[in-house]
């Protein structure tokens, strides 16, 4: 059985434009992903989306609401993704682990490279644009 990972991640929005971050390390390297990462134990969701927002991007934000939860079985484990639309509390963001970022509107949503579990969120996301 795999062991099963629970992770946060945050579609930042900007009018009609969603923040999106390539990355730069590890099996997955250049995939295009919602910036986020994983729970720590004793925090809340949306706690550790304000956490890693600050750690990876030294922005603020705002957790609008709750967007869905996909589940993925990647080969070494198996992902819940708790999904969130936010927005910026201001327009600082410094990438810290990432190569690269874009904001892309609904005609460009699927000009990246996604990983697979963040592919999933695509049809939410547009829906939401």
């Amino acid at each position: 059985m795999l062991k099963t990972v629970e992770v946060v991640a945050a579609i930042i929005r900007k009018g009609d434009k969603i923040f999106a971050t390539q990355r730069g390390y590890g099996d997955w390297k250049d995939w295009w992903e919602f910036p986020g990462g994983k729970v720590e134990a004793g925090e809340s969701p949306v706690q550790a989306l304000r956490r890693e927002i600050r750690e990876e991007l030294d922005a603020e934000i705002n957790v609008d609401k709750f967007l869905t939860t996909i589940e993925w079985d990647y080969p070494a484990f198996h992902l819940t993704m708790h999904c969130y639309m936010c927005s910026l509390l201001n327009d600082s963001l410094h990438l810290n682990e990432h190569e690269a970022a874009r904001w892309l509107t609904a005609e460009t949503l699927r000009s990246v490279r996604w990983l697979p579990a963040d592919d999933q969120l695509l049809p939410v996301i547009e829906n939401e644009l």
